[in-house]
Parts: structure tokens; sequence; C-alpha cells
């Protein structure tokens, strides 16, 4: 068992931290910037609330955070109250934000100055992932931090591995990202296709879902697809939010992301259609308008 902070009780955070105190077994401190969601939490699943992330991470051995991009992240982290002011040293802080390489390697290095560790490590699989626990995480960061961080993480993991270093783990989520968004795409085409051809739509699915078009996508979201249903994953907000690292990122190193770049602004579509809070799947709603 550790003392272990959790900042940030959002969709995933929530069931995350519920996770280290009913899985792991860990004393858990919550804190979130809405505090009736972390008087909540604490009915639910015991535990205790802090007021400030400072508060939250006083005394603990690790502190993991859940936020929403780099302002957020640097306000938590460096701000006034923040967590950093009261990590004691030879803790480990985990950031599960899905953030920029750059903030992740400037917390490292200050963490560092202050005498404890700092592992970037955003995670994939969604709310469902979270609730289920399940994650795949992706870390940046030193080995010896890492190994003592995964044994907790393991609560709500199914896969945690260390990419390399501090700044690794965001680099390989922004991977993630991008495949992700081709692959969406191409599933709302090939559906598109599908219901504009009049093939029966379950008898196609349960055959080329044998074969090498198989994914997670197709297997989960085939039918909200078909049906126009989209208020079941990642939100397009979010996913934008996600791209525009991508992007800024490749801009840097000199990646080509023809495609990424273009369902970004398919994404940018379905906002302007209302579709800010929808799945990324609604990709297909561009096609069936």
């Amino acid at each position: 068992m550790a003392k272990v902070a959790f900042v940030g009780l959002g969709v995933m955070g929530y069931p995350m931290a519920g996770h280290l105190k009913a899985k792991g077994g860990h004393d858990v401190t919550v804190y979130n910037r809405t505090s009736a969601k972390a008087e909540k939490w604490v009915g639910q699943h015991g535990g205790k609330s802090a007021p400030t992330p400072q508060q939250a991470a006083e005394a603990q051995d690790f502190v993991m955070t859940c936020v929403g991009n780099d302002n957020d992240l640097r306000e938590v982290m460096l701000g006034k109250d923040g967590v950093f002011a009261g990590v004691r040293k030879g803790a480990v802080v985990v950031d599960h934000t899905t953030a920029s390489a750059e903030i992740a390697r400037e917390l490292y290095s200050e963490a560092k100055n202050r005498g404890f560790d700092f592992v970037d490590a955003p995670v994939s699989g969604g709310q469902a992932g979270a609730e289920n626990g399940v994650l795949t995480v992706m870390c940046g960061g030193d080995q010896g931090p890492f190994g003592r961080a995964e044994k907790v993480i393991a609560a709500y993991a199914r896969a945690c591995n260390l990419m390399g270093a501090s700044g690794s783990g965001q680099l390989a989520k922004m991977v993630n990202q991008i495949c992700i968004a081709g692959l969406v795409q191409g599933l709302a085409e090939g559906l598109h296709f599908a219901m504009r051809a009049g093939l029966d739509i379950e008898t196609l699915i349960a055959t080329i879902s044998k074969g090498a078009a198989q994914s997670w996508q197709m297997e989960n979201r085939y039918k909200t697809m078909v049906a126009g249903k989209f208020d079941f994953g990642f939100a397009v907000d979010w996913m934008r939010k996600d791209l525009s690292i991508c992007l800024s990122e490749a801009r840097g190193n000199g990646a080509h992301l023809p495609v990424a770049a273009l369902i970004d602004q398919f994404y940018s579509q379905i906002q302007k259609m209302g579709g800010k809070r929808w799945d990324t799947s609604s990709l297909i709603a561009l096609l069936n308008r």
C-alpha cells in the first residue's frame, strides 16, 4: 500500500482514482477543481479530499494528475498552491494528461531541481478503459521512478511501458492519436459506402472483422456509427486538441502528417455542425449529410 494523491477527477481521473483505492488498496487523497466532485468521490470510495493540489500532494509517495491541456497542467503543477509546492523529496509525480512533450520535459527538469521525480504517462482506452481498469499507459522518464510507479499504475492499466526519456510518453500518445484518426476515417468511409451500396451491415462486419480490416473501432463503434449516435467515447473537442499537439510536434521534427491534418479539418466541420462533444466516430456524420 502506498500513499497516493490523485489530482483531477474528470471522466478519466474519477474512475482511475477509484481503482487506486478499491483494487490497489492504497491510501488515496483526491483533489478536484470543483470540490463537490471530490466530495462525491470520497463518499463513494472512502479516502479523503484536499482543498488545494499542494495539500493533496503533501507527504504522498505518489501524486497522479489528469487534467485538460498544457495550460491546465502548468497551473495545477506550478501555480499558486500547485502540486510541486507540496511534493516531498523522493516522491514520484505521474501525469496522465495528454499534453505536449515540451511541457513534460519542463516539468521533469523542475521536479529534478526540487528533489523528486516526474513521469509523463498519457493513457489510451477512453472512458470505458478507465472505468474497467484496462488502460494502456505510455510513459516517459527514468527507469527507477517508472519501476516504482508502474506497481501503482497497475490498478487501472492492462499495459504500462516506458517508452524512453522524458517526453517519450507524450510522443507515443501522439502516434496513438495519429493512427486512430486515420483508422476512424477509413471505417467511416467504409460504412458509408456499405450503406449506400445496400449491404447488410451485420453480415458485412461479421465477415470483414475476421480479416485484415478488423480493429477495436470496428468492433466497438460500427453499430453506433450506423445508427448516427455519437455519445459513447472520446469527444471531438479533445481529439482536435490532441491532433493540434501532433501537428505542432510534426512541424518541429519534420514529420509529414497529411492525413492527420486533413482529418483535423473534418473534425473542425463536425464542431461547426454542433458536434463538439460528439465522440470521434462522428466523422461518418459528414459523409451522411
